[in-house]
């Protein structure tokens, strides 16, 4: 048997030198070291040899599997080598290369990274949830009645089995609330939102939200209007004008709108809204406690407040951009603006 291994390792690297191409290199790969191979061949033999015999044989083996199989590589690599040579030849390598065009990040991703690393500079941890939802998620967690113009078909997107993409980031506060083993909380939800809006210069039916939550022992409505303020003022600049005007959201109370003054050279300064915050309603944490089957999230014993905003409305501002649907129609020419 030993003598039948080293006539087969003999052959085999005798043979090898004779190798012109990669396809026979394989072949004579199979030939040897296959399942049929005759190096594997002789191997399953090794079982009807005196036990005495098998550790020498077994040793020999491995040697000739080891020295076939570097030979192999080896080969392998020459043809690699000699194929890059001749690729390269008649290449001037002393000609300038073709300089590729720097990239950058799309304006909306810029926004967003910005607003998020403000808020993270202030605790808020991020966290994410799906973009198809529950309506009970969506909605009846959220305060939302049954007659609300959002849970009509016509602003929102359902499936057949009850379930939507998701309208607002608001879903993933819920999630959170429903998942987290303690407080205080104090998260952030950037991601897609979709709502059935006819697309134009100011709207679209699939958009950047990132909304804030948090929930702890004493939080007021001051703590909301010093978080905003500072965001606002580190996106926008130390000089930002912000206000606060009472609106109505079913899922905070008391709820706000924010504005900021826009000031544009050349033009008469304005107000525009931005965001839309408050208080968590004590409804909503009634919910998430029903859920949940504990008194964590009791509204005599906790408060919260909430804001949210559009990552596009936000990213038109910070750039100028008079249109939104510039952000997706991936325009090279005004993308490029932005590096």
């Amino acid at each position: 048997m030993l003598e039948e291994l080293e006539a087969i390792q003999t052959e085999a690297l005798a043979e090898i030198a004779h190798i012109a191409d990669s396809p026979s290199l394989e072949q004579f790969r199979v030939d040897f070291l296959g399942k049929k191979g005759r190096l594997t061949a002789a191997s399953t033999r090794m079982r009807d040899l005196p036990k005495e015999e098998k550790p020498l044989v077994g040793k020999k083996l491995n040697e000739a599997r080891q020295a076939i199989t570097a030979a192999i590589d080896q080969k392998g690599a020459d043809f690699a080598a000699a194929a890059d040579s001749e690729a390269a030849a008649g290449v001037d390598v002393t000609l300038p290369g073709v300089p590729l065009p720097a990239g950058n990040a799309h304006p909306l991703t810029q926004s967003l990274d910005r607003i998020v690393q403000a808020l993270r500079h202030m605790g808020f941890a991020l966290a994410s949830g799906p973009e198809i939802e529950t309506e009970w998620h969506c909605f009846d967690a959220l305060n939302t009645p049954k007659d609300h113009p959002a849970r009509n078909e016509k602003d929102t997107y359902f499936f057949e089995d009850g379930t939507l993409l998701r309208a607002h980031t608001s879903t993933v506060q819920i999630r959170v609330m429903e998942s987290t083993p303690s407080i205080p909380l104090r998260i952030i939800a950037p991601g897609s939102a979709f709502r059935r809006d006819e697309i134009d210069a100011t709207h679209l039916n699939q958009f950047t939200q990132i909304e804030g939550l948090y929930v702890d022992r004493r939080v007021t409505l001051a703590d909301l209007k010093g978080t905003l303020e500072f965001l606002f003022r580190h996106i926008f600049g130390e000089n930002t004008q912000v206000r606060f005007r009472p609106h109505f959201f079913p899922f905070t109370e008391p709820s706000f709108e924010i504005d900021i003054k826009l000031q544009i050279a050349g033009k008469e300064d304005k107000w525009i809204e931005i965001a839309g915050c408050g208080m968590v309603d004590p409804a909503v944490f009634e919910a998430v406690s029903r859920t949940r089957g504990d008194d964590l999230f009791d509204p005599d014993k906790v408060t919260g407040y909430a804001f949210g905003m559009g990552v596009e409305r936000l990213a038109m501002i910070m750039w100028g951009i008079p249109d939104i649907r510039l952000l997706i129609e991936n325009d090279a020419r005004f993308l490029r603006q932005f590096g």
